[in-house]
């Protein structure tokens, strides 16, 4: 079954970290992507939410607003999509994500077509 893996976490608190930090985080993602690359099917960093368009449709009107639609504290930063044979696998590999550590991983089944 294939899981997404949700990396949330305080942009801003990701964004603050001096360049040292930084590198030891990516460091830490490319190991962690070295070791589960026999589940991990894709994922990618995203840009910051200044940077994302909402889009709604209504009464048939294409509405954007920029940014996200809803204030949090944490916001998406990344994603990895795994196959894995269970929820508790999924749930073993997503403690394994570097930003489990300083945010939360959403962990959230695939609806296969």
């Amino acid at each position: 079954m294939r899981y997404l893996m949700m990396i949330c976490n305080d942009e801003n608190m990701i964004s603050a970290l001096d360049p040292a930090e930084a590198q030891e985080m990516l460091g830490r993602y490319m190991k962690f992507q070295e070791e589960a690359a026999d589940r991990i099917e894709g994922g990618a960093r995203l840009r910051p939410t200044s940077d994302a368009t909402t889009v709604q449709v209504r009464n048939g009107e294409t509405l954007t607003i920029d940014g996200p639609f809803a204030e949090t504290k944490e916001q998406i930063g990344g994603f990895f999509l795994a196959d894995c044979k269970d929820l508790d696998e999924a749930i073993e590999l997503a403690a394994k994500i570097p930003g489990a550590a300083v945010g939360s991983i959403e962990v959230r089944p695939v609806w296969e077509l």
